[in-house]
């Protein structure tokens, strides 16, 4: 199994690059996007899978993504998940498609201003990725009709995403909301 940190597989990929001298092949392209605006992931596991142009795009969606989570910038999400996005784990009262994240979010930050998403780990297997996330923050606003005291939180999550043609068009995920509601105050 190849398991490479973001950076190493980077650098790996760039020491590749100035290596040519007549222009680059697909798998002379970095995996991770280092653009600065998106998060990179702690590790990528590709298995015994061939890097291909694929394999980076649905590297790059889960970036995107994450970046969502990360800053609640809405812009992420359309640029990560389809119009027809199924969430297969909808909870109750929240609304299916890409509307339902943006409310996830949007509830979120209005208890944990502060939030972030930490992208640790990122496992691909063809259109379909794992991702092991950990949210930090404090909770200085207000969840559930309790209002924090800046009670610092940090609890993981666990997503499956496929890919579809283009962007993300469903998930599954789990997250560790008894030790968030523990660490707040609430239970």
């Amino acid at each position: 199994m190849r398991q490479l940190t973001a950076m190493t597989a980077l650098a790996v990929m760039t020491l590749s690059l100035s290596a040519c001298s007549t222009g680059t092949t697909s798998s002379d392209r970095p995996l991770v996007d280092s653009a600065v605006d998106l998060v990179a992931p702690g590790t990528v596991n590709v298995g015994d899978a061939p890097v291909t142009d694929r394999t980076r795009q649905v590297v790059r969606l889960a970036q995107t993504l994450y970046t969502f989570w990360n800053t609640g910038d809405a812009a992420y999400l359309d640029r990560a998940v389809d119009p027809s996005f199924v969430d297969n784990t909808l909870q109750s009262g929240r609304p299916q498609g890409p509307a339902g994240p943006i409310a996830a979010s949007s509830t979120f930050r209005t208890a944990v201003p502060d939030l972030t998403c930490e992208l640790a780990d990122l496992y691909i297997a063809g259109d379909t990725f794992t991702a092991r996330l950990i949210f930090r923050g404090h909770v200085t606003g207000t969840y559930d009709g309790h209002t924090g005291n800046s009670e610092p939180i940090e609890f993981g999550a666990i997503d499956i995403q496929h890919v579809g043609d283009s962007r993300i068009d469903a998930d599954w995920h789990l997250e560790d909301n008894l030790t968030f509601l523990q660490q707040a105050g609430i239970a």
